[in-house]
């Protein structure tokens, strides 16, 4: 089976707080190491009572300070938000501190909505062609291809893998055309997902980092011990997702029976369309789900989310998915 990775927004359960939730997102880092997950990254949201993470590289120094062999990643930095020297300068210093295990991802949307993302105090004037430019840009102060007046320390000439993000053909196009490694959102915005993966593979050129395509797709699961215990683990994330489309996100809700029942069509709809790449249900079934993705995809990784209110829950969660697909001993 492919490689089994970890996104997670840090979480905020209702009744909790922020500092709760990175401690939370430290110890699902710890467990997941264990485990033997590939990757752990975190994601840059802003002004959103539900999700922790804004100040990613924080949050990420914060989390490779209580793990040891992991890698850890942005998944990813909005670089709309940022100078690409700032994130070189920030994911620099990750990797001087904690070498050989540091990724960054990078997308081109802002993480929040256009009042938030003004107050990130970059010009939101900037056309389509800037993220590439960006992108070349932040690459080039990790390793100059001529001396530069203006250089990143920490950053310059450190092995910081570059990803690119997207829930669009604009991303799996930018990866391809740069040689890079493309991770498509399909836990959240699934439509363009196969045209994506297809775009990026038959367009992709070589690079120094990357010689043949690597995918990375996005992925929720939520494990449990019954079907009926999975399926009411998953209610909050669905809560959050119908909160998040009506203009209402918040902290994240404690499970609820019977939730979906009480959707009207069109939200339905809607919560059967963004959590289309899911699996849900006891171990073997979420197995026989994941099986069939990777069988219809053909991802090289995925990149699994959990949204789950219950911490002890979402570390379960982690925790049977990697021993469904545990080898058996001889």
């Amino acid at each position: 089976m492919v490689p089994f990775s970890v996104l997670d927004l840090a979480p905020v359960p209702e009744g909790s707080d922020v500092g709760t939730a990175l401690r939370n997102s430290r110890d699902l880092a710890g467990h997941a190491e264990a485990h033997g997950y590939n990757r752990f990254w975190m994601a840059e949201h802003h002004s959103m009572p539900g999700v922790a993470s804004a100040a990613t590289a924080v949050c990420l120094a914060y989390v490779a300070e209580g793990t040891s062999t992991i890698r850890i990643g942005a998944g990813g930095i909005m670089l709309p938000n940022w100078s690409p020297l700032q994130v070189a300068e920030q994911f620099g210093t990750l990797a001087a501190l904690h070498p050989g295990r540091v990724d960054l991802g990078l997308g081109r949307a802002p993480g929040t909505d256009q009042a938030a993302a003004r107050a990130l105090r970059r010009n939101l004037a900037t056309d389509a062609n800037q993220f590439p430019n960006d992108v070349v840009e932040l690459m080039d102060y990790f390793h100059p291809s001529e001396p530069r007046r203006v250089r990143a320390v920490p950053g310059e000439g450190l092995d910081v893998p570059i990803w690119i993000l997207g829930s669009s053909l604009f991303g799996a196009q930018l990866a391809a055309m740069l040689g890079l490694p493309y991770a498509f959102a399909s836990h959240f915005a699934p439509d363009a997902m196969m045209q994506a993966i297809q775009v990026y593979r038959s367009t992709f050129q070589p690079s120094a980092q990357l010689a043949e395509p690597y995918v990375m797709l996005g992925y929720n699961v939520f494990a449990a011990d019954s079907d009926e215990e999975a399926e009411l683990l998953a209610t909050s994330m669905q809560q959050a997702f119908v909160a998040l489309r009506t203009g209402n996100p918040g902290k994240l809700k404690p499970p609820v029976a019977g939730y979906l029942d009480t959707l009207g069509p069109g939200e339905r709809a809607m919560i059967d369309n963004v959590l289309s790449c899911s699996a849900i249900g006891n171990p073997d079934s979420v197995r026989r789900q994941i099986e069939e993705f990777v069988a219809r995809t053909g991802a090289d990784e995925l990149m699994i989310t959990s949204q789950i209110y219950d911490h002890q829950a979402r570390l379960k969660s982690y925790r049977l998915l990697a021993e469904s697909f545990a080898p058996v001993p001889a």
